[in-house]
């Protein structure tokens, strides 16, 4: 856990990739849920959040 955080923090590119993915994947879920209407409103934006950030962290060294 500490190896993942220390990467965090040097901007490497797997861990920021990962943290990415999930925001992605937590849109998708927010978008495919019927019960909480505010979590479909904001599914769009959460998923084009994670979806900018990879962009941007897929270009972090290794």
């Amino acid at each position: 856990m500490t190896e993942f955080l220390e990467n965090l923090a040097r901007l490497r590119r797997g861990p920021w990739e990962m943290v990415a993915s999930i925001l992605i994947g937590l849109g998708v879920v927010m978008l495919m849920q019927p019960f909480a209407l505010q979590l479909f409103s904001w599914s769009l934006i959460v998923i084009l959040a994670g979806t900018v950030m990879f962009m941007i962290v897929s270009h972090f060294p290794d």
